[in-house]
């Protein structure tokens, strides 16, 4: 077997010229050693003159490999003085035309992109709208065929989803609650200060407190902590194929699943709401006694008198209308997960911001509804 080779000569016309000779093939390469770094190196210095002329008309053999070794040599590339057989010329032909680079696709643009993309916003929104109908039917459904069967009603399921979702969250919302209001009635005492107002410090923590963040400030922790795990929860069953098993098996997935997840975040948000609203008071308690020199003794007894019961009513009521909000658009949400990761992880960001988004809109029409309650007036 020749060895694949070339050497430096001059051609009748006295420029450099290099004659390929032997196989220029993989098995002749690898054991002819001609496929090391070095080699090759020397050869691509060579290639690299575009006076030199390249003559491969004594090559035996050629096959990919031993082309593809020589085209690299030529920077990707057929020399311009080139002597070759045309059998071997169609192989270089060969990898030319696959090296090329590929044209780029221009996506011809509509000049109906806008309406088509406000066109599927909007049918998707509908989808969104058909399917929340349809699962508060379900939960309909579920209640009236419990009040005929009470005995089928999820208790363990409901008792389960109360302690994840209320006794584990105490902790948390009792240090959020605790830090506004330090932080509230700390700012609001630097204020009062400079009117002499400072007695009024009861009137503006217990009002807004009660009415307004106590509720909203639960009801963002409850969406983002057990809206989102239920949602999260939701999904990977649908991943695992777990809730089509259960459907298999004649079980109810909104009786099993849904119903006890919105019964006891309506049960447990409210609850949430007074003990994260009492942590709250008392932390504006604690900021008005070292900020302004307000006993505990006179707070507490001024704070019945400057805020009406109807706000703590107006806040609790708030709380069962957020839990049942976050629970449902939780579980809608879990319900609509593809069985891909990428889908469990859309919908469970979607799941909280659409919860918190639907939290405010409900806060803002309270306030619009209650106006007229329990609000002190001029």
């Amino acid at each position: 077997m020749s060895r694949a080779n070339y050497s430096e000569t001059r051609s009748v016309a006295g420029q450099p010229e290099l004659v390929l000779t032997g196989r220029w093939t993989l098995r002749a390469l690898a054991e002819n050693g001609k496929t090391d770094a070095a080699w090759q190196n020397h050869l691509q210095e060579l290639g690299r003159h575009d006076a030199v002329s390249w003559n491969c008309l004594d090559i035996e053999a050629l096959d990919s490999v031993g082309a593809l070794l020589l085209w690299h040599t030529w920077e990707r590339k057929l020399p311009e003085l080139l002597l070759i057989s045309p059998a071997h010329l169609q192989i270089f032909e060969r990898i030319a035309a696959s090296d090329r680079e590929p044209a780029a696709v221009v996506v011809p643009r509509s000049p109906f992109e806008g309406l088509i993309v406000l066109g599927a916003s909007v049918l998707a929104f509908k989808r969104h709208v058909i399917d929340f109908i349809d699962l508060l039917g379900r939960l309909v459904l579920d209640l009236f065929h419990l009040l005929r069967h009470p005995a089928d009603l999820p208790g363990r399921e409901i008792s389960a989803n109360i302690y994840k979702s209320g006794v584990r969250a105490m902790p948390v919302t009792a240090l959020v609650g605790f830090l506004i209001g330090v932080a509230l009635s700390y700012l609001s005492s630097l204020q009062l200060r400079q009117f002499g107002a400072d007695i009024f410090i009861v009137n503006l923590l217990g009002l807004s407190i009660i009415r307004e963040l106590g509720p909203v400030l639960v009801a963002v922790l409850v969406a983002g902590r057990s809206g989102s795990a239920m949602t999260a929860q939701l999904g990977v069953m649908r991943v695992t194929e777990e809730i089509d098993a259960l459907a298999t098996m004649g079980v109810s997935r909104s009786l099993r699943l849904i119903f006890p997840k919105v019964v006891a975040l309506g049960v447990v948000t409210p609850l949430l709401v007074l003990w994260a609203t009492v942590l709250a008071l008392c932390g504006g308690m604690v900021a008005a006694g070292f900020q302004l020199d307000i006993s505990y003794g006179y707070f507490i007894e001024t704070l019945p008198k400057a805020v009406p019961v109807a706000n703590l009513w107006i806040g609790l009521t708030k709380g069962v209308a957020f839990g049942l909000a976050i629970a449902l658009v939780a579980c809608h949400f879990g319900l609509r997960v593809k069985p891909n990761t990428e889908s469990l992880s859309a919908n469970t960001t979607a799941s909280v911001v659409s919860a918190i988004t639907m939290v405010i809109l409900i806060d803002a029409v309270f306030a619009i509804t209650t106006r007229s309650i329990g609000l002190p007036k001029f």
